[in-house]
């Protein structure tokens, strides 16, 4: 597991304390709170979680690494095919609408079980990766 020095977190935190308020007063009891986060353990959990996400990012494995952001590579693609598609539309409306019509039917066409497959198989690969980082989390207590 990758260690966080817990007194770069105090630090950093009274960096974040001093940029964000101008009253000594209240920087003053923003500090104690932090203080009293520590005492309380609530930054261990915090170091915790850090170093959990930390060690995905660093991870070889290319699901683990990788997943997430090719679902939205996606999204991004579909999103950002609307802009020639805008422009399409305002010279030949409707081939931009025969465009739009075969996306529809194209996707219409996929069957409703593989529309559950798919949310199934999302639900499981949350779930399992939630187990692991409650497993993570846990393993030293």
């Amino acid at each position: 597991m990758i260690d966080i020095n817990l007194s770069g977190i105090l630090d950093s935190g009274f960096k974040l304390i001093d940029s964000l308020y101008d009253s000594p007063v209240e920087k003053a009891e923003a500090k104690r709170k932090l203080i009293q986060l520590q005492q309380e353990g609530k930054l261990k959990e915090f170091e915790a979680q850090q170093s959990v996400m930390l060690a995905e990012a660093k991870s070889k494995d290319k699901y683990t690494s990788r997943a997430r952001p090719s679902i939205l590579y996606v999204f991004y693609i579909l999103v950002l095919f609307s802009i020639p598609m805008g422009i399409l539309s305002a010279f030949n409306p409707d081939m931009a609408i025969n465009i739009i019509d075969g996306f529809k039917n194209w996707l219409n066409a996929i069957p409703e079980r593989l529309y559950d497959m798919f949310g199934y198989v999302i639900l499981g690969y949350m779930g399992t990766r939630s187990f692991d980082k409650h497993k993570l989390l846990n393993k030293g207590k």
